[in-house]
């Protein structure tokens, strides 16, 4: 394993590449009829586990990334890693209040660890500028709004020119119909105790974690009746949120292809992209490194679930221990 950094490229073609139609079948776009049976399956107390499959049987497809730590580090043997990490429930606990889910210090030091060694991006549906915030480290990627917007380090270093432009943003045109249906729907949430709507610029993310599971239809109903009248908006899931996204063909999958390409790793067969998340919106990011056949998927999570990962962590404590893992096996290659 070793580090090159490679200048990032603006890619001309990124809002090109996002004006087709999403794909409906890998963005989990919710139709009609589906939104409370989504909403109630977004929470752990009512997952299932895959059907025909128990807890065992899931871990045989999907063992711990620790436990098959030897494995990771052989397929990785001689690639360039790429390290590709989601915030909410993967470097910091999900919490009722958005707002509070800080990560510890001693998770900023396992990345900053891991950014010594590889190129690191943060990969989340938060706005960029607040994902930012809460790491607070420079030397990082950046993609927000589920990767519609993605932003070099800022750190100033001999190995990067123009760092700190921004690399891609294909959503831009929507930025005013956001704002226009953020403050519709602020207002609609105010008759239900416990929701909140965040403004993560390129798209929305409506929390029901503290609401009253009795008022989540409710809920839904509001949302979906003020998307009615802007049809080049979807609505997707992750969990206990309903976001609200551009109908553009862009997603957490779209932002990996792009930041390989901006790193200069595009079709190159000596590159391992580790991708680790725990939400839906994480499964384009997983189907991307599996139809590139290269890399790994790594799912957060305590429960069973249908994921497109190779592997899984239960939960962050975990993801920071594979982390320092990983940059202390690559110490001692070098040793």
């Amino acid at each position: 394993m070793h580090f090159v950094s490679l200048p990032p490229r603006r890619a001309r073609d990124c809002r090109k590449a996002s004006l087709s139609r999403m794909d409906l079948a890998t963005s989990a776009v919710l139709m009609a009829g589906s939104l409370l049976d989504s909403m109630k399956a977004s929470s752990p107390r009512h997952a299932m586990s895959p059907a025909g499959a128990d807890h065992e049987e899931w871990i045989e497809k999907h063992p711990s990334a620790l436990e098959w730590f030897e494995g990771v580090l052989a397929a990785a043997e001689g690639k360039q890693i790429v390290m590709f990490l989601d915030y909410d429930g993967t470097l910091s606990p999900i919490v009722e209040d958005p707002d509070r889910a800080v990560m510890t210090e001693e998770m900023r030091d396992a990345v900053r660890g891991v950014a010594q060694h590889f190129p690191t991006a943060i990969v989340s549906g938060r706005c960029r500028d607040k994902v930012f915030n809460f790491v607070k480290l420079e030397e990082l990627y950046y993609a927000g709004s589920h990767g519609m917007d993605i932003k070099g380090p800022t750190k100033v270093s001999n190995h990067k020119a123009k760092a700190d432009e921004v690399l891609c943003q294909p959503a831009t045109e929507f930025l005013p119909v956001i704002q226009e249906v953020y403050e519709t729907l602020t207002a609609k949430m105010e008759s239900i105790p416990g929701a909140m709507v965040e403004n993560n610029k390129f798209c929305l993310s409506v929390h029901f974690r503290c609401v009253e599971e009795a008022e989540w239809d409710a809920l839904g109903r509001e949302v979906k009746a003020v998307l009615e009248d802007y049809p080049k908006l979807c609505l997707t899931k992750g969990r206990k949120v309903l976001e609200i996204r551009p109908f553009i063909k862009w997603n957490k999958g779209n932002a990996l292809k792009f930041l390989l390409k901006s790193l200069g790793y595009a079709g190159r067969g000596d590159v391992f992209p580790i991708y680790i998340g725990d939400d839906r919106t994480d499964e384009d990011a997983f189907k991307v490194l599996r139809n590139m056949g290269q890399g790994i998927g790594i799912l957060v999570t305590k429960f069973p679930k249908d994921t497109s990962a190779s592997y899984s962590l239960r939960e962050p404590a975990e993801v920071k221990e594979f982390m320092r893992k990983l940059v202390k096996s690559n110490g001692i290659k070098k040793g």
